[in-house]
């Protein structure tokens, strides 16, 4: 087996070859870098990362609805069947599907841009989905047809709510202006004019009788629904310096509280019309607030990465919990012990809002969640992201 080496050596020609290595190690250095870049690619799959992808963990979602092909941006479950789900987003579509049944998705088409919002009516017959496009349109939840479109707001629809008792729809728009129609008709009720700018959140008070509406004008107005006249018209200090963000009315209709993006958030009382509290923690724009039903408390999620959760009775915080990025939906769950968040990070996170603990990290999402929806039942959580999916997670423990 020695032989050879010392024939090779011999050879004029092949010495000729075997001197220049510089060509050789050239081409070995190019294989070297092609072979670590194929093993990142093994690496890449067995974290399940298609080698830029976001997620390196695994998915936790029991149902994964991917019927969109563009970000997702709403979301709402039926307070009647605790599997029927609506998501929307910016490929102009919304779609009906429901839980562990993956063979059924009705597409409800027709709008021309984005849609924003979607909600149920408060008997689940009905269902208004709003799109930037300026309309919202009604749908049969039963047959899933389209019932009617609506028309007026110049600007794009910012969100669509029903009357807690009856198929009256309110919409607020980009251009500044609140309008109200009856739904089984489509007859146009009411414009409610006076901000001075897009209208970013709103509804009616759990009782039906007066009418919260929030703006980017950073003011807050409650509204007589019937004459449409502004009772009260929050603004100047100690309210809000820039736009709102987020409203939400507590169960016995007197308080309204109010998120900005100045960081700041208030609770107005409706009657009066009276800063009641200011809440100061948060150092970026609140996304997200909600009372509890159960407690003197409220939750409040921003882009300065925490969940605050508020002792209303004291006026401070009573958790405060730390997020890797911000926090962009939240919602109590159950009992209202626990709250749930969406994050950036694309995570979905359970607290218990006695503890100021996680109790749960869902992971599945490959970026920011956008909103997020519980079943009528309680057992599920659905979330949707700008990944273009929405994936449900079992909730039942947190219930």
């Amino acid at each position: 087996m020695n032989a050879p080496s010392p024939h090779h050596e011999d050879d004029e020609h092949e010495d000729d070859v075997y001197i220049d290595e510089n060509d050789i190690i050239q081409e070995i250095n190019v294989d070297e870098e092609e072979l670590v870049d194929a093993d990142e690619d093994d690496d890449d799959d067995e974290d399940g990362q298609d080698g830029g992808g976001f997620i390196d963990e695994a998915d936790d979602s029991l149902h994964t609805f991917t019927g969109h092909t563009g970000e997702l941006y709403t979301v709402t479950c039926s307070p009647t069947d605790a599997t029927l789900v609506v998501t929307g987003g910016g490929d102009d579509k919304a779609f009906m599907w429901k839980i562990g049944q993956g063979d059924f998705a009705l597409e409800l088409q027709g709008h021309t841009d984005s849609v924003s919002s979607l909600v149920f009516s408060t008997d689940g017959q009905l269902l208004a989905s709003g799109s930037l496009d300026g309309h919202i349109r009604l749908w049969d939840v039963t047959s899933g047809g389209l019932k009617d479109t609506l028309e007026g707001p110049g600007g794009g629809i910012e969100w669509v709510r029903w009357h807690p008792r009856g198929h009256v729809v309110l919409a607020g728009s980009e251009d500044s202006s609140v309008w109200m129609w009856i739904a089984d008709t489509s007859a146009f009720m009411n414009t409610f004019l006076g901000h001075g700018a897009s209208v970013t959140c709103g509804g009616f008070t759990p009782d039906g009788k007066l009418i919260c509406t929030g703006s980017d004008d950073a003011t807050l107005r409650i509204w007589d629904p019937k004459s449409a006249q502004s009772i009260h018209a929050v603004r100047g200090h100690p309210y809000h310096t820039e736009g709102l963000t987020c409203l939400t009315i507590s169960s016995d209709s007197t308080l309204a509280l109010t998120g900005s993006k100045d960081g700041s958030a208030h609770i107005v009382n409706i009657i009066t019309g009276r800063v009641d509290t200011s809440l100061s923690a948060h150092t970026d724009s609140i996304e997200c607030a909600s009372f509890s039903l159960s407690a003197p408390w409220a939750a409040t999620g921003g882009m300065d990465n925490k969940l605050i959760i508020w002792d209303l009775q004291q006026s401070l915080p009573r958790s405060t919990c730390e997020h890797p990025e911000g926090v962009t939906c939240l919602l109590w769950l159950g009992q209202c012990r626990y709250v749930a968040t969406g994050c950036v990070d694309g995570k979905v996170r359970i607290w218990d809002s006695l503890s100021g603990e996680c109790a749960k990290t869902f992971s599945g999402h490959a970026d920011a969640i956008q909103s997020l929806a519980a079943s009528s039942n309680g057992e599920y959580l659905v979330s949707v992201s700008i990944d273009g999916t929405a994936r449900v997670f079992e909730i039942a423990e947190f219930n």
